[in-house]
């Protein structure tokens, strides 16, 4: 089985170009989460650098946070049975970073958050 990278170029660029208008709510670009765990990042900026991602992270204590993290870092993270951070390849969403944080933060949790935005985006709110 070929393991799907965290970002494809066109992402990455997509996350280049966000970063390069801010003070933009963005939409959030990629999903990365654990599939062993809690852990679930949405990213919607990545720096010059190629590896300092900004969005909101979920580590699965109850307050998702918005800030930056690591891909590099990401990308090493070794989980049990031979998992890795994983990216969600067939994640779109309708809403910005901001409804993200403040549906995340009410609910305690980025896949609570999703489930109350995929309800309110079928009920077409």
């Amino acid at each position: 089985m070929t393991a799907v990278p965290l970002l494809t170029p066109e992402l990455a660029e997509r996350l280049r170009a966000n970063a390069s208008v801010p003070d933009t709510d963005h939409m959030p670009v990629v999903k990365l989460f654990n599939p062993a765990g809690a852990g679930t990042w949405l990213a919607v900026e990545l720096d010059e650098d190629g590896d300092t991602l900004f969005g909101l992270a979920d580590l699965g204590f109850g307050c998702p946070e918005l800030g930056s993290f690591s891909l590099a870092e990401l990308q090493a993270l070794r989980l049990p049975f031979g998992l890795s951070i994983e990216r969600d390849q067939w994640f779109s969403t309708a809403f910005p970073l901001s409804v993200w944080a403040e549906t995340a933060r009410s609910a305690g949790s980025l896949m609570a958050a999703e489930q109350l935005l995929a309800s309110a985006r079928a009920a077409g709110t």
